[in-house]
């Protein structure tokens, strides 16, 4: 099967796009190198250095004529989205618009959307949060990420294409860009080897639902399969505060500095945990890594590129 994959070069769909050749399908990758980083790709995938806003994009539809897209390229920050809502509603919105019109018009027979569970619900009173839970975000990004699923859902009852849409809690994992904006993994453990203090947003006592990248892999391997006009969450379940991830991440550094504590940040909110029972309901689809196993992994990944450089 041939499967092109938006966003192929960055954190999370460059591992989909190993899982993928592992499994033997051909990959074509679609990048534009602005968060994604060449080091990344896959050799055995074909790359496109092209953004998905591109009307160009068509061409690589016509000539590939992929059986399947996952769709992962995006504007992923959400104090960038805040900053600059024309900017992130053009790469999400307009961009994913774009990828979907192409996945029409040359008869893909599915897509599968990454979406956000970490920000398209808002500030749920619930927890862990189900995909039937009101859908109020409170950034630009999770108002950009949403508006995609009523698309999919759209050009389904329209035009007859198949998706499913997974959204993700907070990814983290090798790859990761700790010089980044988001991904609070990897930026901490970034710091702490640099001997940095880092700066926590808040009093410490926000949380996230933290899922490692190899369980994220592996919902989308199933989504091929399964899930047809699906949404479901892809997380653990379990809040993890700020402070108790520094926490873990300084005794698996041995890092003995103390936080920063500042001000929080607008759009983001501060409780968030997923229901993943129709995930495994759906697609058969279950965490296999705790929070202390994917940390020690990504630590080993941190510490290595910190001594290559």
């Amino acid at each position: 099967m041939k499967i092109l994959v938006t966003g192929g070069a960055g954190f999370i769909a460059s591992h989909i796009v190993d899982a993928l050749i592992e499994h033997g399908n051909q990959v074509v990758v679609v990048d534009n190198l602005s968060t994604g980083f060449k080091r990344n790709l896959n050799p055995r995938a074909k790359f496109y250095h092209i953004s998905i806003t591109d009307k160009k994009l068509a061409e690589i539809f016509d000539i590939e004529k992929p059986d399947i897209v996952s769709h992962h390229a995006a504007q992923m920050v959400v104090a960038r989205s805040v900053r600059d809502p024309i900017f992130d509603a053009s790469e999400n919105i307009l961009g994913g618009l774009n990828v979907i019109l192409n996945c029409v018009r040359t008869r893909v027979k599915k897509i599968i959307y990454a979406s956000s569970g970490g920000a398209v619900y808002g500030e749920p009173q619930a927890f862990p949060v189900s995909e039937n839970y009101p859908i109020n975000p409170v950034s630009q990004y999770g108002v950009s990420k949403h508006v995609m699923e009523h698309y999919l859902y759209l050009y389904n009852v329209l035009e007859g294409l198949d998706y499913t849409v997974l959204r993700y809690s907070n990814v983290y994992g090798p790859r990761q860009n700790p010089a980044g904006e988001a991904g609070v993994v990897a930026i901490f453990a970034g710091q702490m080897l640099r001997g940095e203090q880092p700066a926590i947003f808040g009093d410490g006592t926000k949380t996230r639902d933290y899922t490692f990248v190899s369980d994220i892999v592996q919902a989308n391997l199933l989504a091929m399969e399964h899930g047809s006009k699906s949404i479901c969450n892809i997380g653990t379940g379990i809040e993890t505060s700020d402070k108790k991830m520094f926490d873990i991440l300084a005794r698996i550094f041995h890092f003995e500095k103390e936080p920063i504590f500042t001000a929080a940040r607008k759009g983001e909110v501060y409780r968030i945990s997923l229901n993943n029972s129709l995930a495994r309901r759906e697609l058969g689809w279950e965490p296999r890594f705790s929070l202390e196993k994917g940390l020690e992994m990504s630590a080993d990944y941190y510490r290595q590129i910190n001594t290559t450089k």
